[in-house]
Protein backbone atom coordinates (compact mmCIF):
# COMPACT_ATOMS: atom_id res chain seq x y z
CA UNK A 1 0.00 0.00 0.00
CA UNK A 2 3.10 2.42 0.59
CA UNK A 3 4.40 1.81 -2.77
CA UNK A 4 0.61 2.10 -4.31
CA UNK A 5 0.51 5.69 -2.78
CA UNK A 6 3.94 6.64 -3.47
CA UNK A 7 3.13 6.27 -6.83
CA UNK A 8 -0.15 8.24 -6.70
CA UNK A 9 1.70 10.84 -5.29
CA UNK A 10 4.60 11.31 -7.48
CA UNK A 11 2.12 10.82 -10.60
CA UNK A 12 0.62 14.09 -8.78
CA UNK A 13 3.49 15.60 -8.49
CA UNK A 14 4.42 15.43 -12.14
CA UNK A 15 1.03 16.63 -13.01
CA UNK A 16 1.37 20.11 -10.55
CA UNK A 17 4.95 20.20 -11.32
CA UNK A 18 4.77 20.61 -15.07
CA UNK A 19 1.56 22.85 -15.02
CA UNK A 20 3.71 25.25 -12.84
CA UNK A 21 6.10 24.89 -15.41
CA UNK A 22 4.12 25.57 -18.61
CA UNK A 23 2.54 28.80 -16.78
CA UNK A 24 3.77 32.75 -16.63
CA UNK A 25 4.29 32.35 -12.86
CA UNK A 26 8.05 33.80 -12.91
CA UNK A 27 9.77 31.36 -10.38
CA UNK A 28 8.36 28.40 -11.66
CA UNK A 29 10.23 28.37 -14.64
CA UNK A 30 13.38 28.73 -12.97
CA UNK A 31 16.21 26.02 -11.95
CA UNK A 32 16.29 26.25 -8.57
CA UNK A 33 12.52 25.31 -8.57
CA UNK A 34 12.80 22.23 -10.01
CA UNK A 35 15.73 21.19 -7.42
CA UNK A 36 13.43 22.56 -4.54
CA UNK A 37 10.54 20.83 -6.03
CA UNK A 38 11.55 17.39 -6.77
CA UNK A 39 14.34 17.00 -3.51
CA UNK A 40 11.68 18.36 -1.01
CA UNK A 41 9.23 15.48 -2.77
CA UNK A 42 12.05 12.97 -2.75
CA UNK A 43 12.98 13.31 0.91
CA UNK A 44 9.23 13.68 2.22
CA UNK A 45 8.83 10.42 0.36
CA UNK A 46 12.07 8.90 2.22
CA UNK A 47 11.35 9.92 5.32
CA UNK A 48 7.59 8.28 5.35
CA UNK A 49 8.76 5.11 4.74
CA UNK A 50 11.43 5.55 7.30
CA UNK A 51 8.35 6.94 9.58
CA UNK A 52 6.20 3.88 9.03
CA UNK A 53 9.07 1.24 9.00
CA UNK A 54 11.30 1.76 12.06
CA UNK A 55 10.91 2.71 15.57
CA UNK A 56 12.57 6.07 15.66
CA UNK A 57 11.23 8.01 18.71
CA UNK A 58 7.26 9.14 17.65
CA UNK A 59 8.10 13.30 17.45
CA UNK A 60 10.37 12.56 14.39
CA UNK A 61 7.66 10.34 12.67
CA UNK A 62 4.45 12.37 13.40
CA UNK A 63 6.40 15.34 12.20
CA UNK A 64 7.33 13.71 9.13
CA UNK A 65 3.60 11.93 8.90
CA UNK A 66 1.79 16.22 9.40
CA UNK A 67 4.33 17.12 6.73
CA UNK A 68 3.31 14.32 4.05
CA UNK A 69 -0.32 14.96 4.89
CA UNK A 70 -0.18 19.16 4.61
CA UNK A 71 2.07 18.55 1.48
CA UNK A 72 -0.27 15.77 -0.31
CA UNK A 73 -3.52 17.73 0.61
CA UNK A 74 -1.83 21.51 -0.94
CA UNK A 75 -0.62 19.75 -4.31
CA UNK A 76 -3.99 17.39 -4.03
CA UNK A 77 -6.20 21.06 -4.29
CA UNK A 78 -3.95 22.33 -6.50
CA UNK A 79 -4.55 19.36 -9.06
CA UNK A 80 -8.19 20.17 -8.53
CA UNK A 81 -7.56 23.09 -9.58
CA UNK A 82 -5.46 22.25 -12.50
CA UNK A 83 -8.27 19.03 -13.73
CA UNK A 84 -10.77 22.07 -13.68
CA UNK A 85 -8.73 24.34 -16.27
CA UNK A 86 -7.97 21.15 -17.98
CA UNK A 87 -11.53 19.93 -18.54
CA UNK A 88 -12.63 23.71 -19.73
CA UNK A 89 -9.45 23.57 -22.39
CA UNK A 90 -11.00 20.36 -23.24
CA UNK A 91 -14.36 21.33 -23.47
CA UNK A 92 -13.44 24.49 -25.71
CA UNK A 93 -10.96 22.39 -27.80
CA UNK A 94 -13.82 19.87 -28.97
CA UNK A 95 -16.40 22.74 -29.02
CA UNK A 96 -14.29 24.15 -32.18
CA UNK A 97 -13.86 21.38 -33.79
CA UNK A 98 -17.52 19.98 -34.01
CA UNK A 99 -18.03 24.04 -34.56
CA UNK A 100 -15.71 25.45 -36.01
CA UNK A 101 -16.18 29.45 -36.21
CA UNK A 102 -15.02 31.63 -39.40
CA UNK A 103 -11.63 33.31 -38.81
CA UNK A 104 -11.86 37.35 -37.14
CA UNK A 105 -9.76 39.88 -38.82
CA UNK A 106 -7.09 39.87 -37.03
CA UNK A 107 -6.34 43.05 -34.51
CA UNK A 108 -2.66 44.75 -35.16
CA UNK A 109 0.29 43.61 -33.08
CA UNK A 110 0.41 46.77 -31.45
CA UNK A 111 -3.46 46.46 -30.16
CA UNK A 112 -2.65 42.95 -29.28
CA UNK A 113 0.38 44.06 -27.04
CA UNK A 114 -2.26 46.57 -25.02
CA UNK A 115 -4.39 44.52 -24.51
CA UNK A 116 -1.71 41.08 -23.36
CA UNK A 117 -0.56 44.15 -21.10
CA UNK A 118 -4.14 44.32 -19.07
CA UNK A 119 -5.94 41.13 -19.43
CA UNK A 120 -5.00 37.61 -18.25
CA UNK A 121 -5.66 34.47 -19.95
CA UNK A 122 -8.10 32.08 -18.32
CA UNK A 123 -5.65 29.75 -17.88
CA UNK A 124 -2.97 31.38 -16.08
CA UNK A 125 -5.91 32.70 -13.93
CA UNK A 126 -6.57 29.18 -12.95
CA UNK A 127 -2.62 28.17 -12.09
CA UNK A 128 -2.30 31.86 -9.96
CA UNK A 129 -5.68 31.38 -8.45
CA UNK A 130 -5.01 27.52 -7.47
CA UNK A 131 -2.16 28.64 -5.32
CA UNK A 132 -4.90 30.35 -3.08
CA UNK A 133 -6.61 26.96 -3.06
CA UNK A 134 -3.40 25.16 -2.53
CA UNK A 135 -2.44 27.32 0.36
CA UNK A 136 -5.65 26.42 2.35
CA UNK A 137 -4.75 23.25 3.49
CA UNK A 138 -1.74 24.01 4.58
CA UNK A 139 -3.45 27.13 6.95
CA UNK A 140 -6.43 24.74 7.66
CA UNK A 141 -4.31 21.65 8.82
CA UNK A 142 -1.31 23.65 10.62
CA UNK A 143 -4.36 25.30 12.45
CA UNK A 144 -5.86 22.12 13.40
CA UNK A 145 -2.50 20.82 14.98
CA UNK A 146 -1.96 24.06 16.97
CA UNK A 147 -5.66 24.47 17.98
CA UNK A 148 -7.48 21.64 17.44
CA UNK A 149 -5.29 18.74 18.87
CA UNK A 150 -6.20 19.55 22.69
CA UNK A 151 -9.57 21.64 22.44
CA UNK A 152 -11.49 19.28 24.44
CA UNK A 153 -15.63 19.64 24.39
CA UNK A 154 -18.30 18.58 26.60
CA UNK A 155 -21.01 17.28 24.44
CA UNK A 156 -23.91 16.78 26.60
CA UNK A 157 -26.72 14.46 25.79
CA UNK A 158 -30.06 13.39 27.06
CA UNK A 159 -30.53 9.40 27.17
CA UNK A 160 -34.09 7.94 27.25
CA UNK A 161 -34.67 4.13 28.69
CA UNK A 162 -38.60 3.07 28.81
CA UNK A 163 -37.51 0.75 31.29
CA UNK A 164 -34.74 2.65 33.62
CA UNK A 165 -35.48 2.19 37.46
CA UNK A 166 -36.42 5.49 39.01
CA UNK A 167 -33.31 5.51 41.05
CA UNK A 168 -31.29 5.96 38.30
CA UNK A 169 -33.43 9.33 36.26
CA UNK A 170 -30.91 11.79 36.31
CA UNK A 171 -27.83 10.21 36.54
CA UNK A 172 -24.96 11.17 34.36
CA UNK A 173 -22.48 9.20 32.46
CA UNK A 174 -18.98 10.69 31.10
CA UNK A 175 -17.67 9.05 28.31
CA UNK A 176 -14.43 9.44 26.29
CA UNK A 177 -13.01 7.34 23.83
CA UNK A 178 -9.64 6.67 21.64
CA UNK A 179 -6.94 8.17 24.48
CA UNK A 180 -4.36 7.34 21.57
CA UNK A 181 -1.92 7.76 24.55
CA UNK A 182 0.98 7.37 22.55
CA UNK A 183 0.31 10.42 20.14
CA UNK A 184 0.01 12.81 22.91
CA UNK A 185 2.82 15.62 23.13
CA UNK A 186 1.45 18.24 25.75
CA UNK A 187 0.65 16.62 29.10
CA UNK A 188 -0.64 19.83 30.17
CA UNK A 189 -3.14 20.45 27.60
CA UNK A 190 -4.08 16.48 28.26
CA UNK A 191 -4.35 17.23 32.55
CA UNK A 192 -6.79 20.40 31.36
CA UNK A 193 -8.96 17.18 29.70
CA UNK A 194 -9.32 15.49 32.51
CA UNK A 195 -9.86 18.48 34.71
CA UNK A 196 -12.75 19.20 32.40
CA UNK A 197 -14.23 16.27 33.05
CA UNK A 198 -14.01 15.50 36.73
CA UNK A 199 -15.85 19.27 37.18
CA UNK A 200 -18.60 17.80 35.90
CA UNK A 201 -19.05 15.22 38.71
CA UNK A 202 -20.18 12.45 36.55
CA UNK A 203 -21.71 9.33 38.42
CA UNK A 204 -20.37 6.40 36.16
CA UNK A 205 -17.49 6.82 33.38
CA UNK A 206 -17.37 5.03 30.78
CA UNK A 207 -14.04 4.34 28.33
CA UNK A 208 -14.86 2.75 25.07
CA UNK A 209 -10.85 1.83 23.95
CA UNK A 210 -7.68 2.19 22.17
CA UNK A 211 -5.78 2.98 25.35
CA UNK A 212 -2.69 3.20 23.82
CA UNK A 213 -1.30 2.71 19.79
CA UNK A 214 0.82 0.17 20.25
CA UNK A 215 2.84 -0.21 23.35
CA UNK A 216 1.32 -0.63 26.61
CA UNK A 217 4.40 1.71 27.61
CA UNK A 218 2.53 4.65 26.21
CA UNK A 219 0.86 4.93 28.97
CA UNK A 220 3.63 5.07 31.79
CA UNK A 221 3.42 9.21 31.57
CA UNK A 222 -0.23 9.54 31.52
CA UNK A 223 -1.45 6.55 34.04
CA UNK A 224 -1.01 9.65 36.59
CA UNK A 225 -3.36 11.92 35.15
CA UNK A 226 -6.13 9.16 34.11
CA UNK A 227 -6.19 7.54 37.78
CA UNK A 228 -7.79 10.70 38.74
CA UNK A 229 -11.08 9.74 36.60
CA UNK A 230 -12.77 8.17 39.33
CA UNK A 231 -17.20 8.19 39.77
CA UNK A 232 -18.69 7.20 43.03
CA UNK A 233 -20.85 3.91 40.73
CA UNK A 234 -17.60 3.30 38.81
CA UNK A 235 -15.30 3.56 36.06
CA UNK A 236 -15.93 1.05 33.57
CA UNK A 237 -13.53 0.39 30.50
CA UNK A 238 -13.28 -2.06 27.55
CA UNK A 239 -10.66 -2.86 24.68
CA UNK A 240 -9.95 -1.72 21.55
CA UNK A 241 -8.45 -2.75 18.40
CA UNK A 242 -4.99 -0.89 18.89
CA UNK A 243 -4.93 -1.77 22.42
CA UNK A 244 -4.28 -5.68 21.39
CA UNK A 245 -0.29 -4.56 19.80
CA UNK A 246 -1.30 -6.18 16.52
CA UNK A 247 -0.18 -3.04 14.60
CA UNK A 248 3.27 -3.63 16.70
CA UNK A 249 4.01 -7.52 16.95
CA UNK A 250 1.79 -8.67 14.21
CA UNK A 251 -1.61 -10.53 14.23
CA UNK A 252 0.00 -13.60 15.44
CA UNK A 253 0.70 -14.74 18.86
CA UNK A 254 3.92 -14.16 20.72
CA UNK A 255 5.28 -14.26 24.50
CA UNK A 256 5.98 -10.46 23.81
CA UNK A 257 2.77 -9.52 22.31
CA UNK A 258 0.72 -11.76 25.83
CA UNK A 259 3.34 -9.85 27.52
CA UNK A 260 2.20 -6.49 26.71
CA UNK A 261 -1.68 -6.86 26.91
CA UNK A 262 -1.24 -8.22 30.03
CA UNK A 263 0.62 -5.03 31.25
CA UNK A 264 -2.11 -2.74 29.24
CA UNK A 265 -4.60 -4.84 31.45
CA UNK A 266 -2.57 -3.94 34.89
CA UNK A 267 -2.42 -0.07 33.58
CA UNK A 268 -6.59 -0.31 33.50
CA UNK A 269 -6.54 -1.78 36.83
CA UNK A 270 -3.78 0.22 38.21
CA UNK A 271 -5.84 3.33 37.38
CA UNK A 272 -8.81 2.01 39.27
CA UNK A 273 -11.01 1.35 36.06
CA UNK A 274 -13.10 -1.89 35.46
CA UNK A 275 -12.20 -3.68 32.19
CA UNK A 276 -14.73 -5.70 30.51
CA UNK A 277 -13.65 -8.41 28.70
CA UNK A 278 -17.04 -10.30 27.27
CA UNK A 279 -18.47 -9.64 30.86
CA UNK A 280 -20.81 -7.68 32.83
CA UNK A 281 -21.10 -5.29 36.23
CA UNK A 282 -24.60 -5.06 38.27
CA UNK A 283 -24.38 -1.31 39.13
CA UNK A 284 -27.10 -0.79 42.61
CA UNK A 285 -28.44 2.11 43.96
CA UNK A 286 -31.08 1.74 46.45
CA UNK A 287 -31.83 -1.69 45.46
CA UNK A 288 -32.60 -1.37 42.15
CA UNK A 289 -30.07 -1.86 39.39
CA UNK A 290 -29.07 -1.72 35.77
CA UNK A 291 -26.19 -3.68 34.02
CA UNK A 292 -23.10 -2.51 32.34
CA UNK A 293 -21.87 -5.13 29.53
CA UNK A 294 -18.46 -4.76 27.81
CA UNK A 295 -16.92 -6.56 24.97
CA UNK A 296 -13.21 -6.93 23.70
CA UNK A 297 -12.91 -5.27 19.78
CA UNK A 298 -15.56 -6.38 17.58
CA UNK A 299 -15.80 -4.88 13.87
CA UNK A 300 -15.93 -5.20 9.80
CA UNK A 301 -13.49 -4.01 8.19
CA UNK A 302 -10.29 -6.71 8.83
CA UNK A 303 -9.85 -5.57 12.24
CA UNK A 304 -9.44 -8.54 14.69
CA UNK A 305 -12.50 -9.86 16.44
CA UNK A 306 -12.36 -10.80 19.64
CA UNK A 307 -15.84 -9.92 21.14
CA UNK A 308 -18.15 -12.06 22.49
CA UNK A 309 -21.76 -10.29 22.99
CA UNK A 310 -23.34 -13.51 24.14
CA UNK A 311 -20.71 -14.50 26.72
CA UNK A 312 -20.76 -10.66 27.85
CA UNK A 313 -24.65 -10.48 28.72
CA UNK A 314 -24.92 -14.02 30.61
CA UNK A 315 -26.95 -13.15 33.86
CA UNK A 316 -28.43 -10.19 32.70
CA UNK A 317 -31.48 -11.65 31.28
CA UNK A 318 -33.45 -10.44 34.05
CA UNK A 319 -32.42 -6.45 33.96
CA UNK A 320 -34.55 -3.88 33.37
CA UNK A 321 -31.90 -2.04 31.63
CA UNK A 322 -28.26 -3.19 29.89
CA UNK A 323 -25.63 -0.58 28.50
CA UNK A 324 -23.18 -1.74 26.31
CA UNK A 325 -19.33 -0.60 26.02
CA UNK A 326 -18.05 -1.73 22.48
CA UNK A 327 -15.35 -0.13 20.71
CA UNK A 328 -16.29 -0.38 17.01
CA UNK A 329 -19.90 1.32 16.28
CA UNK A 330 -20.02 -1.62 13.63
CA UNK A 331 -20.57 -4.13 16.16
CA UNK A 332 -24.26 -2.20 17.08
CA UNK A 333 -25.73 -3.09 13.20
CA UNK A 334 -24.01 -6.25 13.27
CA UNK A 335 -25.02 -8.26 16.16
CA UNK A 336 -26.39 -5.73 19.13
CA UNK A 337 -29.66 -4.55 17.60
CA UNK A 338 -30.36 -8.54 17.94
CA UNK A 339 -29.93 -8.53 21.65
CA UNK A 340 -32.15 -7.07 24.28
CA UNK A 341 -29.40 -4.40 25.04
CA UNK A 342 -31.09 -0.50 25.40
CA UNK A 343 -27.73 1.74 24.72
CA UNK A 344 -24.78 1.04 23.31
CA UNK A 345 -21.49 3.05 23.76
CA UNK A 346 -18.55 3.13 21.10
CA UNK A 347 -15.92 4.97 19.26
CA UNK A 348 -12.98 4.38 16.88
CA UNK A 349 -14.00 6.32 14.05
CA UNK A 350 -12.39 9.70 15.51
CA UNK A 351 -14.75 11.59 13.41
CA UNK A 352 -11.85 11.26 10.92
CA UNK A 353 -10.57 14.28 13.23
CA UNK A 354 -11.28 16.65 9.90
CA UNK A 355 -15.33 17.71 9.07
CA UNK A 356 -18.24 19.73 10.35
CA UNK A 357 -19.88 19.21 13.38
CA UNK A 358 -22.66 21.67 14.68
CA UNK A 359 -25.83 20.97 17.25
CA UNK A 360 -28.22 20.16 13.66
CA UNK A 361 -25.58 19.38 11.11
CA UNK A 362 -22.42 16.78 10.53
CA UNK A 363 -20.26 16.02 7.75
CA UNK A 364 -17.07 13.93 7.70
CA UNK A 365 -15.42 11.67 5.20
CA UNK A 366 -15.57 8.42 7.72
CA UNK A 367 -19.17 8.72 7.04
CA UNK A 368 -18.62 7.41 3.53
CA UNK A 369 -16.94 4.12 5.12
CA UNK A 370 -19.19 4.31 8.71
CA UNK A 371 -23.10 4.56 8.92
CA UNK A 372 -22.63 5.55 12.20
CA UNK A 373 -20.09 7.66 13.10
CA UNK A 374 -20.12 10.16 15.55
CA UNK A 375 -23.37 10.86 17.98
CA UNK A 376 -26.66 9.23 19.02
CA UNK A 377 -28.56 6.95 16.46
CA UNK A 378 -31.35 4.94 17.21
CA UNK A 379 -33.83 2.49 15.86
CA UNK A 380 -36.83 1.56 17.92
CA UNK A 381 -35.87 1.46 21.56
CA UNK A 382 -32.54 0.78 21.06
CA UNK A 383 -29.70 3.15 20.85
CA UNK A 384 -26.22 3.74 19.69
CA UNK A 385 -24.06 6.60 20.64
CA UNK A 386 -20.15 7.02 18.80
CA UNK A 387 -18.00 9.36 20.87
CA UNK A 388 -15.14 11.23 18.53
CA UNK A 389 -12.73 10.52 20.81
CA UNK A 390 -10.46 12.05 22.99
CA UNK A 391 -7.12 11.71 21.27
CA UNK A 392 -5.56 11.58 17.71
CA UNK A 393 -3.83 9.09 15.83
CA UNK A 394 -1.53 9.72 12.71
CA UNK A 395 -2.33 13.55 12.27
CA UNK A 396 -1.63 15.39 15.50
CA UNK A 397 -4.87 17.92 15.65
CA UNK A 398 -8.06 18.03 14.87
CA UNK A 399 -10.11 20.32 12.67
CA UNK A 400 -14.08 20.59 12.85
CA UNK A 401 -14.40 17.38 14.93
CA UNK A 402 -12.80 18.32 18.16
CA UNK A 403 -11.99 16.01 21.09
CA UNK A 404 -15.10 14.81 23.07
CA UNK A 405 -16.27 14.37 26.78
CA UNK A 406 -20.12 13.36 26.71
CA UNK A 407 -22.40 13.73 29.19
CA UNK A 408 -24.98 11.74 29.75
CA UNK A 409 -28.15 12.39 31.45
CA UNK A 410 -30.35 9.19 32.17
CA UNK A 411 -33.84 9.83 31.00
CA UNK A 412 -37.08 7.49 32.19
CA UNK A 413 -38.62 7.58 29.17
CA UNK A 414 -39.34 7.76 25.06
CA UNK A 415 -37.90 9.95 23.26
Amino acid sequence: MLLFYAILIVALDFYVFFALRGSSIPFAKKIWFGWLWWGYSIMLLIGLFTALRSDFPFAYRSGIVITFIITTMCKFSYGLVLVTGDIRRGGVWISRFLFPKKEKETPSPQLIGDKQRHVITRSDFLLKSGLVVASLPFFGLSWGVISGAYDYRIRRQKLYLPNLPQTFHGMTIAQISDVHSGSFYNKKAVSGGIELLMGEKPDMIFFTGDLVNHLASEMWDYQDLFSKLKADLGVFSVLGNHDYGDYHFGYGDSPEKHRNLKNLVGTHKVMGWDLLRNENRKVKVDNETISIVGVENWGTRNFSNRGNIQKALLGTEEEAVKLLLSHDPSHWREQVLDTDVDAMFAGHTHGMQFGVRSEHFQWSPVQYIYKEWAGLYSEGNKQLYVNAGFGFLGYPGRVGILPEITIFELQKGSV
